[in-house]
């Protein structure tokens, strides 16, 4: 019987992955508990086994007034415990067993937090999802689930394992499908230089279900981090993005600057300048205006999935936003602050180089005044300038119209030396035909003294006419018009 019970511990050692040892321990306990149930026992008693030839011996020991045993031990090993005991063995046995099996679970996961693992969806609700891990089941919380991602029932993922709880009935495991851990192990499972540390996950900001962003940096100078985690292309990064049912990965180079960090954060928008505030830890971003949403993102995703990679307060502005900002600052603005009075409970203004203080009517009083001012020294520069274009304008007029009085006198002078010119020649017409009578009467003169003095009487002609036009036309300086 010996052998056969020895027999029976093996092959449940087997069966449950629980050590020899741990179940001649069970059963110990087991047959002490049945011990007990027996009349006339030992408070103080203990059962001890011997693996080889399974000898089962019970001892006891008697206790003193303090309840401290004492005295020597001796053998009080009953001939048979009974159905009662026997039945109470049995249920000592399984009870001990069940929890070294929950032992172990436990042990198996208590040191794998922070890793993934492959489960089978087996049941799902509103309030969690049931993962059949293969000898334990992963609880799957609502809070950890992707918003909108339904799998089917009987489906495999994969999951990070968030936190392992022991309870009375056995090892907790919490997973999550939303936590930035997974994105981690996702492409430590897909990139081997991430597996083997030669390229390094810097940082990781997370959107579950929408877009995530991480910065990577290479150990090796030979080594590209972000085409080391693209692949091939894009093999890599597509086994992840499949596994998050779709989810958009920005990679992006990870930089001690964080200038250029930032701004290759902000990607794929064009950043033109970053000025980082060590004070108050905000990184202003200046793009163009064209860049101006695509850095923003859809309701101002990019931006803080940027603010969280970076660890920086990302503030984005536009150039022209900038450009308004630099002259806003430029105007004088009066220094003091807005206190009450405690006396009336009145808001009043303490400027800030002293003074009496002023009441807001006051205040607005006194605004409306030099508006009213500037609007008059406004109004007198206007009629100043009115005035001076009134009389540019009276001066243009007059030039104009001396201008046109000069051509109009150019143009008379001009039409009565033509008359002149023509009167001129109808005298010399009406004096050769008089000439012609006369020599015609006489008759005698020859016909080269008629040529000399046709010749010199044409010249007088001319004489004339130059110098009558030169009387009626005035000289024309060079260069000037008429």
């Amino acid at each position: 019987m010996n052998n056969e019970m020895m027999e029976a511990l093996q092959a449940l050692a087997a069966d449950k992955g629980i050590s020899v040892d741990t179940l001649f321990a069970a059963l110990a306990d087991a047959l002490e508990s049945a011990y007990k149930r027996q009349p006339d026992a030992y408070e103080y008693a203990w059962v001890t086994i011997d693996p080889e030839s399974m000898d089962i011996r019970v001892f006891a020991q008697e206790l003193d007034e303090d309840g401290e045993p004492h005295g020597e031990e001796f053998d009080v090993t009953p001939e048979n415990f009974g159905r009662i005991a026997a039945q109470t063995a049995k249920q000592v046995m399984l009870q001990r067993i069940r929890e070294a099996e929950r032992e172990l679970k436990y042990e198996e996961y208590a040191g794998r937090e922070g890793d993934i693992v492959t489960g089978i969806i087996q049941q799902s609700d509103s309030r969690y999802t049931l993962l059949d891990l293969g000898r334990v089941e992963a609880l799957l919380p609502q809070a950890e689930q992707v918003p909108n991602e339904r799998p089917d029932a009987s489906a495999r993922i994969k999951a990070y394992i968030v936190e392992v709880r022991k309870t009375a009935k056995g090892p907790q495991i919490v997973v999550s499908r939303t936590h930035p851990g997974l994105i981690k192990r996702l492409f430590e499972l897909e990139v081997p230089e991430i597996a083997d540390g030669i390229v390094e996950i810097k940082a990781c900001a997370r959107e579950p279900g929408h877009r995530t962003k991480i910065a990577v940096w290479s150990n090796d100078p030979n080594v590209d981090p972000v085409g080391a985690c693209v692949g091939a292309r894009g093999a890599r990064v597509r086994m992840v993005v499949n596994e998050l049912r779709g989810e958009k990965i920005d990679i992006v180079p990870f930089s001690e600057e964080s200038e250029d960090f930032v701004m290759k954060a902000l990607s794929p928008a064009k950043v033109k300048e970053v000025r980082i505030d060590t004070a108050t830890g905000t990184a202003e971003v200046i793009v163009p205006d064209y860049q101006l949403s695509l850095a923003i993102g859809k309701e101002g995703q990019n931006a803080r999935l940027s603010a969280r990679l970076t660890g920086w307060r990302v503030d984005i502005k536009s150039e022209t936003q900038i450009a308004e900002e630099e002259a806003y600052g430029d105007v004088d603005w009066a220094e003091g602050e807005w206190i009450i009075d405690e006396a009336t409970g009145d808001q009043m203004w303490q400027p800030a180089g002293g003074g009496p203080a002023i009441s807001a009517d006051q205040w607005a009083e006194m605004t409306a005044e030099d508006g009213e001012e500037a609007g008059d020294s406004d109004d007198s520069g206007d009629n100043g300038d009115a005035e001076a274009a009134e009389g540019a304008e009276a001066t243009d007029a007059a030039d104009d119209a001396e201008a046109d009085g000069a051509e109009t006198d150019g143009a008379e002078a001009t039409d009565a030396a033509e008359v002149d010119a023509d009167d001129a020649e109808a005298d010399i017409d009406e004096a050769t035909d008089d000439e012609s009578v006369a020599d015609e009467a006489e008759g005698t003169e020859s016909p080269s003294e008629e040529v000399e003095v046709q010749a010199s009487g044409d010249a007088a002609d001319d004489r004339t006419e130059t110098e009558e036009l030169g009387a009626i036309v005035p000289e024309q300086p060079e260069g000037g018009d008429a």
